[in-house]
Order: C-alpha cells, then sequence, then structure tokens
C-alpha cells in the first residue's frame, strides 16, 4: 500500500530545512508517490533519486515526475532502499538531503540509518517519518537526532551527522 505523505506534514517538513533545499541533491528513498523529492525540487533542489521497491509506486513515480516535467531532474530506480544505497555508494553519489517514510512497524529507519551514512555529505539531513506508535529507531553514533515533531499519527525526526 502506498501512503504518500500528507500535505500538511509536507508543508511542515519543507518549513523546518527551507534554508536546505536550494541546489540539493537529493534522495528520496521508500518513495511512494514521489511527493517529497518532487516538493524538493519544486523548492530549488538540483536534482533527485527517487527509490521505491514497488512496481506501482515506481510506476506512479514515473507519471508525477512526468506531470512535474522533472525527467531531466531526476532518476528513478527501483530496488529495495539498502540495495539502491549500495549502488549509489559505488557510484560515488553523495546526497544532501535523504528522505525516508518506510512503511510502518518495521524498523526500516533503524536499519537505513545504519548505512545510509555511505551516501550522505558531512553536512547532510537525514528527515523520517514514522507512526507516534512505532519504537523509536535506535539511532547509529555518526548521527544525532536534532529535532522530532508530531503531525497527527506522524512523527518527523532530522537527523545530521554527529
Amino acid at each position: 500500500m502506498i501512503r504518500p505523505t500528507a500535505d500538511k506534514v509536507r508543508e511542515a517538513v519543507f518549513n523546518m530545512i527551507a534554508g536546505e533545499v536550494q541546489g540539493a541533491k537529493v534522495l528520496d528513498l521508500f518513495a511512494g508517490t514521489g511527493a517529497m523529492g518532487l516538493e524538493a525540487l519544486s523548492r530549488g533542489a538540483h536534482f533527485c533519486f527517487f527509490v521505491d521497491n514497488g512496481s506501482e509506486a515506481v510506476r506512479i513515480i514515473r507519471e508525477n515526475v512526468q506531470m512535474c516535467a522533472s525527467q531531466d531532474r531526476s532518476r528513478i530506480i527501483q530496488a529495495p532502499a539498502a540495495s539502491a544505497i549500495r549502488r549509489l555508494g559505488s557510484e560515488n553519489e553523495l546526497f544532501d538531503l535523504i528522505f525516508m517514510d518506510p512503511p510502518y512497524a518495521k524498523g526500516y529507519i533503524d536499519k537505513t540509518l545504519e548505512i545510509v551514512g555511505e551516501v550522505a555529505c558531512n553536512d547532510a539531513l537525514v528527515i523520517a517519518e514514522r507512526h507516534i506508535k512505532d519504537k523509536p529507531p535506535l539511532v547509529p553514533a555518526i548521527w544525532r537526532k536534532d529535532r522530532e515533531r508530531r503531525y497527527g499519527d506522524a512523527l518527523i525526526s532530522i537527523y545530521s551527522r554527529s
């Protein structure tokens, strides 16, 4: 099931990171509809890589990227997040902003935070969404939680390098 980030949550996230978007290279993990990455592009991000494992999600992302005329500023990868991170790391890709909105209650934030540093610039921000009832992720030592906000049933956490 594809669960796009609610409009009010997306707006709040971009208000929190407003100064970081212009010119950024973005990685949208568990991209779903691609809403977060497309919002970043619309706010001046340079390029966005969209990653989702689901064929239906990838189809929707392709349609949305075309509708926004962002084909020349994006790349879509159909793969599990961990595989895509390894592949992008081997291609020496580094990102300024990394969004992750994985399926709730699966522990993906923990697993992804462990490896996403491989593709994160030194001053990168990781923005993660989880359900308020999900167990808080174990945060690896390379990351620190800068802030966290609740929006309805969603918790948005912003991490930077320690």
